[in-house]
């Protein structure tokens, strides 16, 4: 049931599955993040605009995105709601590379929030590809509280499927 807190520590698994037991899990996400804390993002554009905004702000030097989309068949598929691929193709006698993010059309109806730290997620794989140290200090620098965001996130995936939203 705790499948999206694997890598997390027994207390944290502890202290969310004391919460389902209590059928506190959603209130504890409704007062963290109140029905008014949605967003506007829900188009393709706005969300190419709402990245590349956050590309400029921190990622100024990093190559172009030359696609960012909501993506309706993305499922949560290894904890994923987001997805960065680097497209080549041949035109020509040249290869391009492209760089593309596509998002869950999920997080179209989480808190702002939420999207933001996938977003941030996704450009940080602009410069670091793995999941390494320098990967996380990078998405902190952009989001400080990334790391609870992340948290936050894979809390709402669990309330979603014990309510059997899957």
């Amino acid at each position: 049931m705790l499948r999206y807190l694997n890598g997390y520590g027994p207390e944290v698994k502890q202290q969310v599955q004391q919460l389902i037991d209590n059928d506190q899990l959603g209130v504890w996400l409704q007062r963290r993040y109140p029905p008014d804390s949605g967003h506007a993002i829900q188009t393709d554009v706005a969300l190419y605009d709402y990245t590349q905004r956050l590309k400029q702000q921190y990622m100024r030097s990093s190559g172009p995105i030359s696609k960012v989309f909501f993506d309706t068949r993305m499922h949560v598929i290894d904890n994923a709601l987001g997805q960065h691929q680097f497209v080549s193709r041949v035109q020509g006698n040249k290869l391009k590379r492209k760089n593309e993010i596509k998002v869950s059309a999920l997080l179209k109806t989480l808190p702002e929030a939420l999207l933001r730290m996938v977003v941030v997620h996704e450009l940080a794989h602009l410069r670091e590809k793995e999941h390494n140290k320098a990967f996380y200090q990078l998405c902190q620098h952009m989001q400080s509280d990334y790391h609870q965001l992340e948290l936050d996130l894979r809390l709402f995936l669990t309330f979603r499927e014990i309510n059997g939203d899957k």
